[in-house]
């Protein structure tokens, strides 16, 4: 069994793909984090929007955004220009002030969203009725050419508010100062209050890391089980497994595999811990600069002790079943369609992984914590948000080591019988009668 860990182990760590892996995983995850927020920002550059004002009150607000804004250097300068239109976005203003038909004037803007011409075309109208100051229930409308444009529409929609909202304030006699004063934005805080009294900071930045880890988590270990079960499948195909048997028990071959893999990951895990670790400690003071977030702060002790149980866990876990369809099929075709539907339900805590973040004490989140199979994932995630009662974490690594104990017994059984079978993939009482047989 050692012989297979050390043969398994050293063949996956000298491949070129895994040290490139091993560094540029990280990059690919930073970048499926951080790529989308950007795309979102690229999407409102150069941005154009024609609003027609039937009050004729809001040219101002308006018109504000074509301003440069100056860089914030406070974090209340920051809240207040986050409150503002990105300059980016140019606006076409009209005073549409006593016009009898706002619709109508309305119309030529809306045939410029048609336009071939990119100097003259427009990405989107905004339409102010003219009873807009005065009405209890207003509506205002926003054409655009996607249907999906709401981050212009909310932005639009903030800055017409606003403004219908400070002259509604000045014609009842309060000056400019003593608006901006009485509607000026209030930030809030996040922050955590352990059981013991201690405060810890929270936020999106908790979110954000927690579903990093959590990944770190799930995705070695789907990878690497798909490994053991090509090389079983290659094994097989190639009579290999035929001769390893002769030397040693099934179970032991198996044992070995899975152990030899489960090193592999766990370097690979590791490199990358020790990436983020270095990244956050040099990244700390910039973060602090310019978010006020301390990275350090959102991870502890107790956070790199959870993570290598929980990977263990979640790892021997699923890669059974790996082992399984690698053993009962004969190619890689067949196993993965095996494999597929198996895994999105594995995957079930992965797809509510939002829900389990956002409320780690809710039932859901709860019940998957200390259920087979689900418990890792999601209790590891509990851990990092939240501070679940000792008895849960206690019942979840419990549970999950009945578990792997019970899919190894399973698995070497349907894999004694499973590595010496060709032909058609059994069904499932053919695997029953494998487990007795076995």
């Amino acid at each position: 069994m050692l012989a297979v860990i050390r043969r398994e182990y050293l063949q996956a760590v000298r491949k070129k793909m895994f040290i490139v892996m091993t560094f540029l995983f990280p990059i690919l995850m930073a970048g499926a984090f951080t790529l989308p927020s950007l795309m979102m920002a690229k999407s409102l550059s150069g941005r154009r929007i024609a609003v027609v004002d039937g009050t004729g009150r809001l040219r101002e607000a308006f018109t504000h955004a074509n301003e440069e804004a100056p860089k914030p250097r406070k974090p209340e300068d920051a809240l207040k220009q986050n409150r503002d239109m990105p300059t980016p976005i140019d606006v076409d203003y009209l005073d549409g002030r006593g016009s009898a038909d706002l619709d109508a004037q309305a119309k030529p803007y809306l045939d410029r969203m048609a336009s071939q011409d990119k100097k003259n075309r427009l990405d989107g109208v905004l339409v102010v009725p003219k009873d807009t100051l005065t009405a209890t229930e207003g509506h205002m409308k926003y054409y655009s050419r996607s249907a999906t444009d709401f981050i212009a529409q909310e932005r639009l929609s903030s800055i017409a508010n606003r403004a219908i909202q400070k002259d509604r304030l000045t014609t009842r006699g309060l000056s400019a100062d003593e608006i901006e004063r009485l509607t000026a934005r209030v930030a809030i805080d996040p922050v955590q209050l352990s059981k013991t009294g201690e405060q810890k900071s929270g936020g999106i930045a908790n979110f954000i890391v927690g579903f990093i880890l959590a990944a770190l988590v799930l995705i070695p270990s789907f990878v690497y089980g798909l490994e053991i079960m090509r090389g079983i499948i290659q094994e097989k195909t190639d009579r290999v497994v035929e001769v390893l048997i002769s030397s040693m028990t099934p179970a032991q071959l198996l044992i070995g595999k899975i152990l030899g893999v489960a090193l592999v990951g766990l370097t690979q895990v590791g490199v990358w811990l020790l990436m983020l670790a270095i990244i956050a400690g040099y990244g700390t003071a910039m973060a602090m600069a310019a978010t006020g977030v301390n990275i350090l702060g959102l991870l502890h002790a107790s956070t790199f002790i959870y993570f290598v149980i929980f990977f263990l866990l979640a790892y021997l876990t699923y890669v059974c079943v790996y082992a399984i369809a690698g053993a009962i099929c004969n190619s890689e075709k067949e196993a993965q369609q095996l494999i597929a539907p198996i895994s999105m339900l594995m995957m079930i805590p992965w797809f509510l992984m939002a829900a389990i973040i956002t409320n780690p004490e809710s039932s859901i989140a709860v019940g998957f914590s200390l259920s087979p199979v689900f418990g890792p994932l999601t209790m590891f995630v509990r851990t990092l948000v939240s501070e679940p009662p000792a008895w849960h974490v206690a019942l979840s690594i419990a549970v999950s080591i009945a578990t792997i104990c019970c899919f190894f017994w399973v698995t070497a059984k349907i894999f004694r019988v499973g590595i010496l079978s060709y032909g058609k993939r059994p069904t499932l009482p053919e695997l029953w009668r494998w487990l007795k047989v076995a």
